[in-house]
């Protein structure tokens, strides 16, 4: 029975007027009865000034700083990637990989760093095999030319503003002080222990008590921090001449030589003449357009082509007629995903030993025959001809910046900790990249002197003229990188949804490849699939020859995508800043 008090009250209400009533605005309401629900678990960011997105909370924050205090997105974007050779040790580092791209905000032109480093002069393949009892050891043996400096001074020196010493401050900072370690990065350096529990110097540094460190320890980097700041010294001098002047020091002078002699000790092929004579390469990023946009990646020395492949057929499928999420439109992108990794396993290469040009696969008569070969109701066997045990686990992190000028950086610094030993009078290594090169002489990819290793990494810019939008994305995750980048790219294009949704969205992954890490593993017609799909919709797809895996939700190995830059968030108006991070991984945005 209703009480007078009660009766009262929503008479009170209803006599209130339409202003007063839903919501915590209405003392008789219960439940709320005015904003919807969010429609993401974060919000997507707007900014005014600048966003970021990297893998690292810490990373994202060090360079919303850099950007307040006057930095353009390329200093910020350096500054993050230094940062994250300290913060992220277990994702990348100072000796690793960073494959660049650069939008400056005075052109249109999207300029590719490649952030790759090659084989020695001296290895060929035969010599390999018999060192190695024809097998591929992880560890010093698969060291190639590290990269990732190279690709922080080259993006400075050319595209940014600040000097050196001062972008590589924060690095130097979280080295020599250290910083607490979140659940997540403990959980990281637990499970890469297995792979450098075997090289004292590593386990010195991030084993410090003999043991896994605990959440909240903190990790201090003394060698690393030294080998910082001898860079910092170097530059004197003007902006540029500083510059060169620490790039010099790392690939031509001391730090060279104390690097390739404990390289050298521990079973690797690198010189000091290897070291000395690299150089990053600029060039432009190869594109395609999907709904007219133009998506750009790194070319067919790394994986970034197998996403623009991936869009150029799906360009050609009316995924809006599908559905968002329906058997079709999901089976259509596992499909041209993995007429993607087809062709990355046939032709992909350093572009200096390559049969064939980017330009060629992804001309419109290319992509028209690769969609022709994908049927609705059948799949593809993809270019796993066996199954294959693999080893291990190997990573990578990702920084996206967009400042208000529009200069736009996208980068992703990899090689993880378990892969090479640590130089212990430098704190970092010599890249372990070449475990993604292959011991077959017939490959493509196969080892040979002065070759650069086919990689996983590749960040991503979609670029739309005709309105001024423009987003770096990416994301972490070998081989699951651009199938996160292509999934989430159809989510905000072709489906209209906001950044951070498509982010949260479930993935699905092909691996119907051989593996892009020796031993390279294969899982013919495999299908991972994250449970927040329906298992209706699974089914279906297991019908049409799919062979269905169940990822748990928000999987971590679904990747963890980053995205900054200008997009339009209604249809009728204007592009603003936005930034989304990805749940999966402690992936983190920021702006203002």
């Amino acid at each position: 029975m209703t009480k007078p008090a009660q009766l009262d009250r929503a008479a009170r209400d209803q006599d209130a007027g339409p202003e007063r009533t839903g919501g915590m605005r209405n003392a008789g309401s219960p439940t709320p009865a005015v904003f919807p629900s969010p429609e993401s678990m974060r919000p997507t960011l707007v900014g005014r000034d600048f966003v970021v997105s990297a893998g690292h909370p810490i990373v994202a924050q060090v360079m919303s700083e850099i950007l307040a205090n006057g930095g353009t997105a390329v200093d910020a974007g350096v500054a993050g990637g230094l940062l994250s050779n300290v913060v992220q040790v277990d994702m990348c580092n100072l000796g690793g990989v960073a494959p660049t791209l650069i939008r400056r905000a005075d052109e249109d032109a999207i300029w590719c760093i490649d952030g790759v480093g090659s084989w020695g002069a001296d290895v060929t393949l035969d010599a390999y095999l018999r060192r190695h009892d024809g097998a591929m050891p992880i560890g010093s043996s698969v060291g190639v030319v590290p990269a990732a400096f190279a690709a922080w001074c080259t993006a400075l020196e050319r595209f940014g503003t600040w000097r050196l010493r001062d972008v590589i401050a924060p690095a130097i900072d979280y080295a020599r002080r250290g910083f607490p370690l979140d659940l997540r990065s403990a959980k990281a350096f637990e499970l890469l222990g297995s792979g450098f529990k075997f090289y004292e110097g590593s386990r010195a540094i991030y084993w410090p008590h003999g043991r896994p460190p605990h959440p909240g320890e903190i990790l201090v980097q003394e060698a690393l921090a030294d080998s910082l700041e001898r860079l910092a010294a170097a530059d004197t001098g003007t902006r540029e001449e500083g510059i060169r002047a620490a790039h010099d020091l790392f690939y031509k002078g001391d730090m060279a030589r104390e690097l390739i002699a404990f390289h050298r000790e521990t079973g690797g092929w690198l010189t000091e003449a290897d070291m000395a004579a690299f150089q990053s390469r600029v060039s432009r990023a190869p594109s395609v357009t999907f709904r007219g946009w133009n998506v750009y990646t790194p070319g067919i020395v790394g994986q970034g082509p197998v996403m623009l492949q991936a869009l150029g057929i799906l360009e050609r499928t009316p995924l809006e007629d599908f559905g968002r999420g329906s058997p079709d439109h999901l089976h259509m992108m596992a499909e041209a995903m993995k007429q993607g990794f087809a062709e990355r396993e046939k032709y992909y290469v350093d572009p200096d030993f390559a049969s064939i040009t980017v330009e060629t696969l992804l001309s419109s008569d290319h992509l028209d025959a690769l969609r022709m070969e994908i049927g609705l109701d059948s799949v593809l066997p993809g270019a796993a001809l066996s199954s294959a045990a693999g080893r291990g686990r190997c990573d990578t992190t990702y920084i996206a910046v967009t400042d208000a000028a529009g200069n736009v950086f996208s980068s992703m610094p990899s090689d993880t900790i378990d892969g090479a030993p640590i130089c212990p009078a430098l704190g970092y290594f010599v890249s372990p990249r070449g475990v993604q090169s292959r011991i077959d002489p017939a490959h493509p990819c196969a080892i040979a002197p002065n070759k650069r290793p086919r990689l996983t990494p590749a960040p991503a810019i979609l670029h739309r003229p005709e309105t001024g939008e423009i987003l770096a994305l990416g994301s972490p995750g070998g081989d699951m990188i651009v199938q996160a980048m292509v999934e989430s790219t159809v989510d905000m294009i072709a489906f209209g949804i906001t950044p951070q949704q498509a982010v949260e969205s479930p993935r699905i992954a092909t691996f119907s490849h051989p593996g892009s890490f020796y031993p390279h593993p294969a899982f013919p017609l495999r299908l991972a699939v994250e449970e927040r799909v329906d298992p209706q919709i699974r089914e279906e797809l297991s019908r049409r020859g799919h062979d269905i895996y169940v990822w748990p939700a928000f999987e971590f190995d679904a990747g963890g995508i980053s995205i900054a830059g200008y997009r339009k968030l209604d249809p009728t108006g204007v592009p603003v800043l936005v930034a989304a991070a990805d749940p999966r991984r402690i992936t983190y945005a920021a702006g203002r």
